[in-house]
């Protein structure tokens, strides 16, 4: 209690603790876990060159306004001689300033003309608004939903924000904003959507989010759900559901066939067991250690060796990423090297499971490891599966810090609303877009945009249109 309460959340093992125990085992006749290779001693010249510490530049793409400061006539002698100085050069040093951001209003002139005989009256027509006959402009909009969705600043706060600026807006009026505009983009969710359930390995997990409910004296517990494309559909998607029943996701994954790597939580079971949906469950080595990890209180010993075994699969897995091997390659890396290391770990877990308590944390995470066991040694039979779903839980780290600033969603429509926008704005930042610039643009663009083309609106295909126009 004390280390959740005051401790690091990280779990961190020292490396030069995790073999600690393997001359124990060994005496005792049991074979320790595979040690480390020993690293060649590097010389000068291999070691890596250290950091500097100095100021890091400016980025090029900052606007540049240049002051000149000059001598007076007067200080244009020498103060020896008195004889006129020379211009030699300058000495020139950069100072980062701030302009707070600003309102400004648009006013929208539509010309009208008239026949001369009274025939007729004409008026231009404006491009549609993203919400008609709304007061937001599409800047504004983006705003405001990177500012709750992806820097969790609630609307509370930036009503005070925006009146220090001289304008009312208030919190119910952004609300309604926030509703319009995820109907607005709707369609493109629905597109991020279908992409990531046509990849072939999809990330899944999901956390609690309070959800007022005006027939309750407090909040309930709605959740959100994440879903995470593989690499050819780069996309982060939300769904939002009131309860964590299988339905939610069962509705969601309706049409996914594929690997489907999650953690061990049971309303995914019937996915995996119904033949005709063709899903394969992928388990997650990090939840496994993590039981591990918290064992380390009742049997330290058990729970130090199989902390390094887990050390050596993510050492793997270290190699792959620095030798940048994907696929086939990666396949053939983790069953020369991962496979032994399993088949060990397995060996080791049904030895020593006769030996500990049931229901003790060591008995329990060893119970998890071996019932979940095909799941877990699945990433080794396909390259582009990943060892844990970490990335799953990544993507929910906005959602659990935004639920300690904006505290809970409205309604089951709110959490809809956030559902959709951060659907956008997670995948935006997924492709390496500024997210206020693609919500910007995209708030500005789709009310007309074709059907058809929606797809051009997708981050990673806006983001590749940018570069191909700049160039």
């Amino acid at each position: 209690m004390l280390r959740w309460r005051y401790g690091q959340k990280r779990e961190r093992v020292d490396e030069n603790q995790l073999f600690l125990f393997a001359a124990e085992l060994v005496q005792a006749g049991q074979p320790a876990p595979p040690a480390e290779p020993a690293t060649p001693p590097t010389t000068a010249s291999s070691k890596p060159q250290p950091k500097g510490h100095g100021r890091q530049a400016l980025p090029q793409s900052l606007e540049r306004r240049r002051v000149v400061y000059d001598l007076d006539e007067q200080q244009r002698h020498c103060p020896q001689c008195r004889g006129d100085l020379q211009h030699i050069g300058e000495e020139v040093s950069e100072r980062l300033e701030y302009v707070p951001a600003s309102f400004h209003v648009i006013e929208e002139a539509c010309q009208k003309y008239a026949c001369i005989k009274g025939c007729t009256v004409v008026t231009a027509q404006k491009p549609m608004a993203p919400i008609e006959k709304g007061l937001p402009g599409p800047g504004l909009l983006a705003q405001v939903a990177v500012s709750k969705y992806g820097d969790h600043i609630p609307l509370h706060r930036q009503e005070e924000i925006y009146q220090r600026e001289g304008v009312e807006l208030s919190r119910q009026t952004m609300c309604d904003w926030m509703r319009q505009s995820a109907e607005l983009a709707s369609p493109l969710y629905e597109l991020m959507k279908e992409q990531v359930l046509s990849s072939k390995a999809v990330q899944t997990d999901d956390t609690p989010v309070p959800v007022l409910d005006p027939e309750l004296p407090r909040t309930r517990t709605g959740r959100i759900w994440t879903y995470v494309g593989g690499a050819e559909h780069p996309y982060t998607v939300y769904d939002y559901t009131r309860t964590r029943s299988r339905d939610g996701p069962d509705a969601f994954l309706e049409t996914f066939t594929g690997y489907l790597q999650a953690d061990a939580y049971a309303g995914y079971d019937h996915l995996y067991e119904d033949p005709d949906r063709q899903v394969v469950e992928v388990a997650c080595w990090a939840h496994a250690r993590r039981k591990f990890y918290e064992a380390q209180t009742s049997d330290i010993m058990r729970s130090m060796v199989m902390l390094a075994y887990v050390r050596l699969l993510y050492d793997v897995e270290r190699e792959a990423r620095e030798q940048q091997l994907k696929g086939e390659q990666r396949r053939a890396l983790r069953q020369a090297k991962s496979f032994p290391i399993l088949e060990d770990i397995h060996a080791y877990l049904e030895r020593e499971q006769p030996n500990v308590l049931p229901k003790s944390p060591e008995g329990q995470a060893i119970a998890y490891t071996l019932s979940n066991w095909k799941a877990l040694v699945r990433y080794c039979e396909d390259g582009d599966l990943e060892i844990d779903n970490n990335g799953a839980e990544r993507s929910l780290r906005g959602v659990v810090v935004g639920r300690k600033n904006w505290l809970f969603y409205g309604s089951d429509n709110g959490g809809r609303t956030g559902a959709i926008l951060s659907s956008l704005i997670a995948s935006a930042k997924r492709a390496h877009v500024d997210p206020f610039a693609y919500l910007r643009d995209i708030f500005e663009r789709i009310a007309a945009h074709p059907k058809s083309r929606l797809h051009e609106l997708l981050p990673d295909n806006w983001a590749a249109a940018r570069i191909s126009t700049a160039s």
